[in-house]
Order: C-alpha cells, then sequence, then structure tokens
C-alpha cells in the first residue's frame, strides 16, 4: 500500500514526522507537506504565484518527501498529478498541533488535505491531538497508525472523510475509549484584538475567545473534552437533499 502523508503544520513539524514513521508498518510511505505552516488555510489552493517543491532527506531512506510552497490542497493535487508515480492508495493528513473540532474542520488545512485526497477517489483520514505544545509525539502517531489499521479494515466509503482527534495524555491508558461523533458546534467572541503601527494606524489580530456552550455528549467536542478519540465522517457533498426537494416545491421561476 502507498501512503501520502501531508498536513498544515509545515513539513517540519512534530506531528507529521511521529505519524510518517509509525505509518511504515502500513505500507511505503510518501511525505508531501507546505515549507511553513500553513494552519487554517482551509481548501485554498494556489492560482495566482507558481509552486515550486524540493526533495527532502528528513525521514529516513526509506521515506520519500518534498516540500511545497503552497496550502494543504496544493500538496495533495501537485503530490498526486506530479510528484508521485503512482496514485496512492491511502491519504493521512496530521498529526495536527491543536484539535480540529466542531465548525473549526471548515477552517482546518489538516482536514483540507483529506478532502482533496477524497475529491480524487483516495480514501482519506485527518488526525490531529489536542496539545499544541507537544515535543515527542511518538505514541500519538502509533495510536493514529493503530485507528487507522481498524478503519481500512472496514473501508472508507467513496466521497467521505474521517476526522478522528485524539485527547492530550500523558500515559495511553488515561484515554477512555473511542466515540463516533457528530460534529460540535464552536462559537468565537472578541475575534479581532486591535492595534497600532508604528504609524499610529489600526490594523487588526485575530484572537478569538472560545464560547463555552452546554455540548451535545453525541459531539466530537465533548468527546475529546472527557479522554475520548473522537471519529467523525465527512462527506464532502455538501448538498442538502432533503432541502433540495423542497425548494423544488417552491416553483421558483424566471
Amino acid at each position: 500500500m502507498k501512503i501520502l502523508i501531508s498536513n498544515d503544520d509545515g513539513i517540519h513539524a512534530t506531528g507529521i514526522k511521529a505519524l510518517a514513521l509509525a505509518m511504515q508498518e502500513l505500507g511505503e510511505v510518501y511525505v508531501i507537506a507546505p515549507e511553513r505552516n500553513k494552519s487554517a488555510t482551509g481548501h485554498a489552493v494556489t492560482m495566482h504565484t507558481p509552486l515550486r517543491s524540493k526533495k527532502m532527506d528528513i525521514f529516513g531512506e526509506k521515506i520519500k518527501a518534498w516540500w511545497v510552497n503552497g496550502t494543504p490542497a496544493d500538496c495533495i493535487k501537485l503530490g498526486v498529478e506530479n510528484l508521485m508515480k503512482v496514485k496512492p492508495d491511502l491519504i493521512v493528513s496530521g498529526i495536527n498541533m491543536g484539535e480540529n473540532l466542531g465548525t473549526d474542520v471548515i477552517y482546518s488545512g489538516t482536514v483540507s488535505a483529506a478532502v482533496e485526497g477524497a475529491i480524487f477517489g483516495i480514501p482519506a483520514i485527518a488526525f490531529s491531538y489536542e496539545d499544541h505544545d507537544a515535543t515527542d509525539m511518538t505514541a500519538v502517531g502509533m495510536a493514529a497508525k493503530e485507528i487507522c489499521k481498524q478503519i481500512l479494515s472496514h473501508g472508507i466509503p467513496k466521497d467521505h472523510i474521517f476526522n478522528v482527534n485524539i485527547p492530550k495524555f500523558n500515559s495511553i491508558e488515561e484515554i477512555r475509549g473511542i466515540k463516533t461523533c457528530k460534529l460540535g458546534i464552536k462559537i468565537y467572541k472578541n475575534n479581532f484584538e486591535v492595534r497600532k503601527d508604528p504609524n499610529g494606524n489600526d490594523y487588526y489580530w485575530l484572537a478569538g475567545e472560545l464560547i463555552e456552550m452546554p455540548e451535545d455528549i453525541d459531539t466530537d467536542i465533548y468527546a475529546v473534552k472527557n479522554k475520548y478519540i473522537s471519529i467523525t465522517p465527512i462527506d464532502i457533498d455538501m448538498t442538502d437533499y432533503s432541502l433540495m426537494s423542497e425548494v423544488k416545491s417552491w416553483n421558483l421561476h424566471w
């Protein structure tokens, strides 16, 4: 099995190294990731500037790796269509430094790399870890590999990805289990901090505070908060078919 790994934290991130090394047990690993941090770029692609790539030897001789001066979605596009000589059997994105829960998946470059894989018709999984400051993610990488094995034994439906979040732990025994969850809702306040530049002009820095809300126990947010690994299947077809039927009944015309 040929496995393409990407992320949005950049090719030198702790999480992608742990994931790449762990996934070697499952197949031949390729890493194609942004040259620097591209967090919260969502599904952006580069259209008006050239993309460049460079082969890297930072994961050991058995892992072929490249950085790309673009977004996570760029990395998957360029990797599948140009850098890899064969189509990968699986795309795994992560391990993101910090959780990707609830409506935050809309902004996540990590999740978008997996979605880009699904657009190509390739099974894809996104992994995130609750700790933003982890320095050794070896155990998290091994956990991700084991979850991959279980998911692959059942298969990933066409046009879907799995979004997986692993709670912060000191010992793996702290994890209480795995829950299959829906996406929660994350709402922020005071999204922009106003600052002054040296010329006295205002500029704005995104720094929102999460509003604590009562959380449905079936959500990924509740699961991770309570030390469960959350797995959320995501359909890349965003059509609301039930509403589409209703809209047809409106008899809109021109």
